[in-house]
């Protein structure tokens, strides 16, 4: 690993890449894995669980007193009550393509200072991709500095996102923002772990990514890689607030703005006319009345009348 990484970054890629080894290896023989379910359609594997103590093990050798925020071991703070550094750490993004053999994958490592992220790590073992970044030193894949698409038409765009999955997930109001955003962009792409599909926005491989339901571990260090790459992320409404709040929003400075006008009111943080309307709409769209299409027009038109370019 190279000398001018940051010390902390270095260790983050040495776990990274030793959770990548226990994944491969599984993939082998993936039939054999065991795989319990932590609610319907959420899955959790011995992968999983393997995954995450080889980083935590690597991470915790080289700085005992940091914090531990995982997806499967939960909160674990610091010696000393609480550091100010926290390792945020999803071991296995995108579990459910991997017990079904389908590659898309991921590692993902963040490191909060003082609830900043400052390190980040998205490790692709099925390609060996490693996405990194630190704060203030640009994101890379691999040898190689990325940025964000230069596309500033969402018509033109590819943009990924992530479908409700749970019980209790918001089908009805994501499936109206999925028919307003459609209509709108070239294509749309559900790879199936959100954690990648911001390492893709960093990188230019597409243009925009909006997702409900995540967690922090899922887009932490996904995050740093696009703004370091010249992205923005934030929640619906285009505001910071989003590693904690279950919605995010990435993409390109041009079109982070555009998206924000289409998915905005889908936001907690929108305003009350806003929500009314989305809760009649879905409500519309339950009974099985034509609403989504109208729904897209209307931003269409509005995206339209801004000029094909919104001024962010």
């Amino acid at each position: 690993m190279s000398s001018n990484l940051h010390p902390m970054l270095n260790v983050a890629i040495k776990a990274a890449r030793t959770a990548g080894t226990i994944i491969n290896r599984a993939a082998l023989d993936v039939e054999s894995v065991r795989v319990a379910a932590k609610q319907t359609n959420d899955f959790v594997t011995e992968i999983d669980q393997a995954a995450e103590k080889a980083i935590i093990d690597t991470l915790l050798t080289a700085y005992p007193d940091h914090g531990i925020l995982a997806e499967e071991s939960g909160e674990m703070p610091g010696k000393f009550g609480g550091a100010d550094h926290v390792w945020i750490i999803d071991p296995l993004d995108g579990t459910t393509n991997f017990i079904h053999g389908f590659p898309v994958y991921c590692v993902s490592i963040a490191l909060a200072v003082k609830g900043r992220i400052e390190q980040a790590v998205v490790y692709d073992p099925t390609r060996n991709d490693l996405f990194c970044a630190t704060r203030g030193r640009g994101a890379y894949l691999n040898d190689r500095r990325i940025r964000v698409a230069k596309r500033t038409t969402l018509r033109d765009t590819l943009i990924s996102t992530g479908f409700p999955f749970r019980p209790g997930d918001q089908f009805k109001t994501y499936m109206a923002m999925l028919a307003d955003v459609m209509p709108l962009c070239a294509g749309v792409r559900r790879p199936g772990s959100a954690a990648l599909d911001l390492a893709y926005v960093a990188a230019g491989f597409s243009d925009g990514f909006f997702e409900m339901g995540l967690s922090p571990w899922d887009v932490a260090a996904g995050s740093l890689l696009v703004t370091e790459a010249g992205g923005l992320v934030g929640n619906f409404t285009g505001e910071a607030d989003f590693l904690e709040q279950k919605e995010c929003l990435a993409a390109n400075p041009r079109i982070y703005g555009q998206l924000v006008n289409v998915v905005g009111k889908y936001s907690k943080f929108a305003s009350a006319g806003d929500k009314a309307a989305v809760r009649q709409a879905t409500g519309e769209i339950a009974t099985g009345a034509p609403v989504a299409d109208s729904a897209a027009d209307a931003v269409a038109d509005d995206t339209h009348s801004h000029g094909s370019d919104a001024p962010f």
